[in-house]
């Protein structure tokens, strides 16, 4: 698994290296167990075989996208074991709800105020 985390060519943080290796190891481990051929999860998936070999070895530069239709093929909760459909819909429309009472842009505001913060 070190291998995987040292491989990276962009700058990515050490939680979304590890993120991506475990959500690369439960894909490789559950379609072993499974035992699906990697031809057929790749053409059940819409991708090729090297991008699956891709995807099992952890590479960030695949589509987040395809880790999610592999994982969701397999059946592996991404978020929770206890989360359905229903239960995602549920929380992305919270999360849509928060979005529309935020700012649509973010952008630093210079201050026409001085601080004082000498005390």
């Amino acid at each position: 698994m070190e291998q995987i985390l040292t491989s990276f060519t962009s700058p990515t943080s050490r939680y979304a290296q590890e993120a991506i290796a475990l959500l690369a190891s439960l894909i490789r481990a559950e379609r072993i167990e499974k035992q699906i051929p990697v031809s057929e999860l790749a053409e059940r998936a819409g991708i090729s075989r090297g991008t699956l070999h891709r995807i099992e070895q952890g590479d960030v530069k695949c589509q987040i996208g395809s880790y999610f239709e592999i994982a969701a093929i397999l059946g592996i909760s991404l978020f929770d074991t206890e989360v359905s459909l229903p239960s995602l819909v549920s929380h992305r429309n919270r999360v849509e709800e928060k979005l529309k009472l935020l700012p649509k842009h973010t952008s630093k505001k210079k201050s026409s105020r001085k601080v004082k913060d000498d005390f």
